[in-house]
């Protein structure tokens, strides 16, 4: 049995099936909506030790203190020296060609400007980047580096001050 559904629009049931699998994706997201609201809020109130607490449920991690949960920067250094050769190579030539697209694309609509216009009125449009950012990383089945990549490097290309990255 496969586990990919084709669906064609020349289908006669298209309209019922294709409706059946946004039903469902609905019903799931409204779920995963709740649950992670749930989470949220608890958070909220109990602070550090409700993310300990599902640190431990989820990524079956125990940590005394959230600054366990830290990667140490050195830590992050050795690893990135214990890629095999190709493979930093090929990170390396991927984070570069992000980052020259980035660069561009601030040159092209990322910056400043501003006029008078016939009445005097000053229009125009100022860029400027946050100070902070947040970036997931996903692991497990869905460990990609291009997602550390292609959140971080735009960041950066655009002046983002600290760049913090999350993993499960």
């Amino acid at each position: 049995m496969s586990l990919v559904r084709r669906l064609s629009t020349q289908q006669a049931d298209f309209e019922q099936a294709f409706a059946a699998v946004q039903h469902w994706a609905a019903d799931t997201d409204a779920g995963i909506e709740a649950a992670v609201s749930g989470i949220l809020a608890d958070v909220r109130v109990r602070g550090d030790a409700a993310v300990l607490e599902y640190t431990e449920r989820f990524d079956k991690l125990q940590a005394a203190s959230v600054q366990e949960l830290a990667i140490a920067p050195a830590a992050m250094a050795q690893a990135y020296e214990n890629l095999a050769p190709a493979r930093r190579q090929a990170l390396n030539a991927a984070a570069e060609r992000i980052r020259s697209f980035h660069q561009r694309q601030l040159q092209a609509c990322g910056q400043s400007w501003q006029y008078r216009d016939a009445d005097g009125s000053l229009l125009g449009q100022k860029v400027s980047p946050i100070d902070r950012a947040g970036i997931y990383v996903p692991g497990g089945k869905a460990a990609y580096p291009s997602s550390l990549l292609m959140n971080a490097i735009p960041a950066q290309v655009a002046g983002v001050g600290e760049v913090i990255m999350v993993v499960p």
